[in-house]
């Protein structure tokens, strides 16, 4: 989903020694008694994501979003940060997580290893924005790679195997392109989207992938990259944002109420103006930089299947 992570782009593990990670996790997200009972009543609700990679404190950031939900539903939000995508998808899946910040793939995952819950929000880094974004395939600026052809018997750089914008789209746009990922590149993984990029320009790999906003602003802002020294050679279809879904299991009454304040309050203007911000005046709504949380449904999630369905891999279905 994400740097900046703008989408906390999805870098979730999965597998048979998956469990519920949540760092710092209270009694009240932990014990099996309330499980069952965690969201309903009077009880507290918990929400949870992961940490974008340049997040220093993940809870400060989403404190205004937090303050906003406690008014509007009456309830206690307790916020977790969870150390990967697997403990949100098996927190929300055991009923002790309500509120869950997902990357568009490990959203997916989560609904088809059957989480039920429903996807209500995704942040936009500006105002009028659609939730979404792209990934780039990348070389350095002078490079004889021109398209993602040329990328066969390359080293490439990824991001992560279970990285929506750095692994899976580019996957399916190398073999779409005709490329044989598993035996027509020397795959490298680099970890994150900036070290994706800094690969490239350090000559470590010959092309690699990362998303839009990494290569085109984040790491030129930071100077890390001098603008032009990047050229792009491959732009994806557009990749929904990465959600924030609420527990089916919650009453119709406060779903409702948790759907309208993410998509209708959640959003800096609002928080500024109704004195959610922090003392500093600093003002957030989650730790990627967005402006703000607009409307998704599941079917937005739809081209992400279909790239599952194309690629066949193994990160679409749960192990």
């Amino acid at each position: 989903m994400f740097p900046v992570i703008r989408r906390n782009l999805g870098v979730f593990a999965l597998g048979a020694t998956s469990v519920l990670v949540l760092a710092g996790c209270g009694e009240s997200a932990a014990s099996k008694s309330e499980t069952s009972t965690a969201g309903k009543g009077g009880d507290a609700l918990v929400m949870a994501a992961i940490p974008a990679e340049n997040s220093t404190d993940l809870k400060a950031s989403y404190a205004g979003v937090i303050k906003m939900l406690e008014k509007e539903t009456g309830r206690k939000i307790e916020f977790q940060k969870a150390t990967n995508y697997a403990a949100v998808i098996e927190g929300q899946r055991s009923g002790k997580i309500q509120i869950a910040a997902y990357g568009p793939f490990s959203y997916v995952q989560a609904k088809s290893s059957g989480v039920k819950a429903t996807p209500v929000a995704a942040g936009v880094e500006n105002k009028g924005d659609k939730p979404g974004y792209r990934s780039y395939g990348i070389v350095k600026a002078g490079s004889p790679i021109k398209d993602l052809k040329d990328f066969a018997g390359k080293k490439v750089c990824f991001v992560d195997p279970n990285s929506t914008s750095g692994y899976l789209y580019p996957r399916s746009g190398l073999m779409d392109a005709g490329v044989d990922v598993d035996k027509g590149v020397t795959p490298v993984m680099a970890g994150g989207h900036d070290a994706s990029v800094l690969a490239v320009k350090s000559g470590q790999c010959q092309a690699g992938f990362a998303y839009d906003t990494m290569v085109d602003k984040q790491l030129v802002e930071k100077g890390q990259v001098e603008t032009g020294e990047i050229s792009t050679v491959w732009k994806s279809d557009l990749i929904p944002g990465s959600p924030v879904a609420i527990s089916d299991d919650l009453d119709a009454e406060l779903k409702q109420k948790i759907t309208q304040a993410f998509r209708t309050m959640a959003n800096v203007d609002y928080l500024k103006a109704n004195g959610y911000c922090t003392g500093s005046g600093k003002c957030e709504v989650d730790d990627a930089g967005d402006w703000g949380y607009v409307a998704v449904e599941d079917a937005d999630y739809d081209g992400v299947r279909k790239v599952c369905e194309i690629t066949k891999d193994k990160q679409c279905v749960e192990s």
